[in-house]
């Protein structure tokens, strides 16, 4: 399983020879202005929430790429009405795909479309691959919801938000891999806007202070479960 950074909370995983891609916002980022999303390949958008800073380039992709759009209900079934390929979800259900297993599962956020219409309940994912198992949080606050994923699931990634103000911070983020029985963690949503900026120094040494190893990637970096 290949993982890929995209900046903010934008990822891209290859699995099984599929590429998933996470909540597509890159073309408004100017940290990752060297990122051309005309080559990035998607098998499937997975979207967590309606936010723009997580849709705002799902409709140019999945154009290109014919991409299957998975998301909760309401999120999907707007894509869907434009002529998208969609797959809708809701929390606690899972379904088998071609690169795995995905189940839906809960986040305690807000979730709404740019024009203010309803984008239903936000949520994460967990994606249980041929070899290897990740949790992806969306956007979220620490919730003791998160202790029943290791109940299923045995994980060896989680990727989750550190930069505070509008999700967890790093040293809730630190509880978070404690309810997931997770020691290895990649940070995402931070330094986008300057209300979710991060010490990268300080918040690796927490993590390492806590017998846990937090990687925060250059966007356009890539590591190997």
């Amino acid at each position: 399983m290949k993982i890929t950074f995209y900046g903010h909370a934008s990822i891209g995983i290859e699995v099984a020879g599929k590429h998933i891609l996470i909540d597509p916002y890159i073309s408004a980022n100017p940290k990752a202005s060297h990122i051309d999303i005309n080559s990035i390949k998607a098998d499937y958008i997975l979207i967590t929430h309606a936010h723009n800073d997580h849709i705002l380039d799902v409709e140019v992709i999945a154009k290109r790429t014919n991409a299957v759009i998975v998301s909760n209900y309401e999120i999907a079934t707007h894509f869907g009405n434009k002529g998208f390929q969609f797959h809708p979800m809701n929390h606690g259900g899972s379904w088998d795909f071609d690169f795995g297993n995905v189940k839906y599962v809960n986040a305690i956020h807000t979730s709404s479309f740019p024009d203010g219409s309803y984008g239903g309940n936000p949520g994460g994912f967990v994606i249980e691959g041929e070899h290897k198992n990740i949790y992806i949080a969306g956007d979220t606050a620490l919730t003791m919801d998160m202790k029943l994923i290791p109940m299923r699931t045995k994980l060896d990634l989680a990727i989750l938000p550190i930069g505070d103000n509008f999700t967890m911070n790093v040293d809730d983020a630190i509880l978070a891999s404690d309810f997931v029985d997770c020691d290895k963690v990649l940070g995402y949503h931070y330094d986008t806007f300057g209300y979710i900026e991060v010490n990268h120094d300080e918040a690796k040494k927490k993590f390492f202070d806590a017998g846990k190893d937090l990687m925060l990637l250059e966007i356009g970096e890539s590591i190997d479960l």
